[in-house]
C-alpha cells in the first residue's frame, strides 16, 4: 500500500522523479496541456518511442484507462508513463476508467522498478472532469494500490491543489 502522498504546486515537467505520468490522448503523439508540455520539454526521444508503440503494440491508440512507458528524454525523470483518462460525461459514469488510469500507471511504474511517481490531475483539464471528483478518485485509487514507492501529485493551479488537499484529508 502506498505511503504518504505528497502534493506539489508545480509544473510536472520540472519535478524530479523516477517516473512522471503523462495525461496523454489515445494517439500518444502529443497534444495540449500536460501532454503537449511533456512532449515539448522531453524532446524528440519521447515522440520517437510513442510512434514505435503506435506502430507495434497500439496501432489503434492507447485505450482509455491503460498505461505504457517510454523514455523521459530531457525531463528530470527516467521514464514517462503515458495514460489516457476518460472524457467526463454527466450521463455516463466513467469513474472506473479514471481509476484504472491511475492503477495501471502504478502497475507500470512497479514493473519498471520506479521508486517514485509524479502524477498530474488526469482528465481534470480539457477532458472536463470536475476537480473535486478527479482529486477524490486519484487519491482513493493511489491509496488502495499495492505500489510501495513514493507518490506525488504535481498540480498546476491553486484551485486544483486545494481539491487534492481536501481529498488527502
Amino acid at each position: 500500500m502506498t505511503g504518504a502522498i505528497t502534493l506539489l504546486r508545480a509544473d510536472i515537467t520540472t519535478v524530479e522523479a523516477d517516473a512522471i505520468v503523462n495525461a496523454a490522448n489515445s494517439s500518444l503523439l502529443g497534444g495540449g496541456g500536460v501532454d503537449g508540455a511533456i512532449h515539448r520539454r522531453g524532446g524528440p526521444e519521447i515522440l520517437a518511442e510513442c510512434r514505435e508503440l503506435r506502430r507495434t503494440r497500439f496501432p489503434d491508440g492507447l485505450p482509455p484507462g491503460d498505461a505504457v512507458a517510454t523514455t523521459a528524454g530531457r525531463l528530470p525523470a527516467r521514464w514517462v508513463i503515458h495514460t489516457v483518462g476518460p472524457v467526463f460525461s454527466a450521463t455516463d459514469d466513467r469513474s472506473a476508467v479514471l481509476a484504472s488510469a491511475y492503477r495501471r500507471s502504478l502497475e507500470v511504474a512497479e514493473g519498471l522498478g520506479a521508486a517514485s511517481v509524479v502524477f498530474p490531475a488526469i482528465s481534470a483539464g480539457v477532458y472536463g472532469w470536475p476537480a473535486d471528483s478527479a482529486a477524490r478518485i486519484a487519491v482513493e485509487t493511489v491509496r488502495e494500490s499495492r505500489y510501495a514507492g513514493a507518490v506525488s501529485f504535481a498540480l498546476f493551479g491553486d484551485a486544483m491543489l486545494r481539491e487534492f488537499v481536501r481529498a488527502v484529508g
